[in-house]
């Protein structure tokens, strides 16, 4: 509204304008030597547009002329750039479906029509990693590297390079430069910041952290917990070379992660070494509400130094009973209890304990078993048994990340180099895809298990025998040995009362394999001291025998012994270095 006002009062002032010079009288003349023009004043403004009109014309027309070659040149530019721009769309859209022809295709046509481009670098150096030369690829990288738009662009890619070339020196050396450049570059923080924490850089890496909050990359909450693991691992390498230090830092990171089990269970041994008990129970306390672990449960049972195994028994279930019911880590606290009971002697309250869990046992649960048998009733085949089924159970919570399992926590994967990437939790590859699946037992583990517990049996000095009778079962002939392993080897019950053979007819023999079997005085030999019974032992036809001292090696360097896993005091203080 306001534009069409403005033209009306315009074409109102030119016409108001062009009545006054109409209206003026008299002639206007030029004079020029002998030249002389006589008009009136109206026709001489009339001429006078005139003249200004084609003046403008002839400039018009003399620019254009001028200005036609460097249109040409800038069109000719546009539809090369247009072209190169094409082509590099739909040559990252061909990286993307992985068509590797088409990608190089439109790589060269991008690098004939928009050779500066920072995307056309981009995808010649993509299409190489995808062709797979890598020289080709850190070429293009370097390029870009010393251009200042795709500097930062180019160190990524040639740390990537590098990275696939298990270059890690050279990784962390562009990772740094990168850093330089750019702080707030998450990327090579977080490369630069891994391998400090591998090389044992604590400082630089507390550096690296404060340097990532400055710049924005994480927030408080992820920082306090991040400088707790790094305060921790630090504490963990120097709690044998400078406890003052490990100390301090212990303390700061329990207050900044109190749920880390690390710190918890570190602070807690140095709590209790100072005499404040309270204190390190509380910070056990809180870590295992949190997470229950067997270090806290180890820690909480030791916090008094000089307590007997019976006052660690009372004092793990005080911890246990603070687990829900419901958490998975219930059975951590059960655990606890049982490996306390075996150190107490109390057997009984041990498999009270596990006795939820012998249908589908885990390898600690099998392994405490096995002990159990083993020192209660002296029964090696049932700690056998056990240790088979170990073999074979599921495993156990361990520390992982990024699927890497480990005996021990560490700040970083090895994996990624990703801080605090390790959990408490059982591993995947160990999960069994059907939820209802079982382990079955062999048939000598539910032999073995079946068999009522050995009962030693003592006999008098008057009782004793002068010679033992036993016949021998005879050996079955190969041809016609068609029954179970089991049944071949299983040796005959010896019993304390007499035991008449039943009649059979005079023409037939007693079978060779039946024993004979005589009173307690004809079944042991005359000793000085009292001898037990003999127990016998179920063992498979290739079964090499029991050892007694425990376990294989080669399934402890698997799974480790039960209580390297989950109690006593000395093995306490060997994980934690006191």
């Amino acid at each position: 509204m306001l534009r069409i006002v403005l033209f009306l009062v315009l074409i109102a002032l030119a016409a108001a304008g062009a009545a006054w010079v109409a209206d003026q009288p008299g002639d206007l003349v030029l004079t020029a030597g002998s030249f002389r023009a006589s008009t009136t004043l109206p026709k001489f403004v009339f001429l006078l547009g005139l003249f200004a009109a084609a003046v403008v014309l002839v400039w018009s027309i003399v620019t254009t002329i001028w200005r036609t070659p460097g249109r040409l040149r800038r069109r000719r530019h546009d539809k090369r750039h247009a072209r190169g721009r094409h082509a590099i769309t739909h040559g990252l859209l061909a990286i993307g479906h992985g068509d590797t022809a088409l990608a190089r295709r439109h790589a060269e046509t991008a690098r004939r029509h928009a050779p500066n481009d920072p995307l056309a670098l981009l995808l010649h150096a993509q299409s190489a990693q995808l062709e797979g030369n890598r020289d080709e690829a850190q070429r293009v990288f370097r390029a870009m590297a010393e251009r200042e738009d795709t500097r930062l662009l180019g160190l990524r890619g040639l740390f990537i390079e590098a990275q696939r070339a298990d270059d890690a020196v050279g990784a962390v050396m562009i990772a740094e430069e990168a850093i330089k450049l750019s702080p707030s570059s998450t990327w090579a923080s977080q490369a630069v910041l891994g391998f400090r924490c591998a090389r044992g850089d604590w400082s630089g890496a507390l550096a690296i952290l404060d340097s990532n909050l400055s710049a924005g990359l994480i927030d408080k909450q992820a920082y306090r917990r991040q400088r707790g693991v790094l305060l921790t691992a630090r504490a963990l390498e120097l709690q044998t070379m400078d406890r003052d230090v490990a100390r301090e830092s212990v303390m700061e990171a329990v207050k900044l992660a109190p749920t880390l089990v690390p710190a918890a269970v570190l602070a807690a041994k140095f709590d209790s070494e100072a005499h404040q008990v309270r204190r390190a129970m509380k910070r056990v306390e809180a870590a295992w509400l949190a997470n229950p672990h067997p270090d806290l449960a180890d820690a909480y049972a030791h916090v008094k130094l000089g307590d007997t195994a019976w006052h660690r028994l009372q004092r793990v279930e005080t911890l246990a009973a603070k687990t829900p019911a419901d958490k998975p880590g219930h059975i951590e606290g059960q655990l606890a209890i049982a490996r306390a009971a075996i150190d107490a002697s109390e057997f009984a309250r041990a498999r009270e304990v596990l006795a939820p869990y012998l249908s589908d046992p885990t390898q600690r649960v099998a392994l405490l078993m096995a002990e159990i048998e083993r020192a209660e009733h002296g029964d090696s085949g049932r700690a056998r048994a056990w240790t088979l089924r170990a073999v074979r159970a599921r495993h156990d919570p361990a520390w992982t990340a990024d699927g890497y399992v480990s005996d021990r926590w560490r700040p970083v994967s090895p994996v990624t180099g990703r801080l605090d990437a390790f959990q408490w939790q059982t591993p995947v590859a160990s999960l069994p895809s059907d939820k209802g699946t079982t382990i079955e037992s062999s048939a000598f583990e539910e032999a073995m298990l079946a068999a009522p517990p050995p009962k030693r049996v003592t006999v008098a000095p008057s009782e004793r025998p002068a010679e033992p009778l036993v016949t021998a079962p005879a050996p079955v002939p190969a041809a016609q040995d068609n029954s179970p392993p089991m049944a071949k080897e299983e040796p005959a019950v010896v019993t304390a009362e007499p035991v008449q053979p039943a009649p059979e007819p005079a023409e037939s023999p007693p079978p060779a394999a039946t024993p004979v079997f005589r009173s307690r005085a004809d079944l042991v030999k005359p000793a000085p001291a009292p001898i037990p019974a003999v127990i016998p032992i179920v063992r498979a036809p290739d079964d090499p025998g029991i050892d007694d001292e425990g376990p294989s090696d080669e399934f402890t360097e698997q799974i480790g012994t039960p209580k390297a896993q989950a109690g006593g005091w000395r093995g306490f203080w060997s994980r934690w270095g006191a």
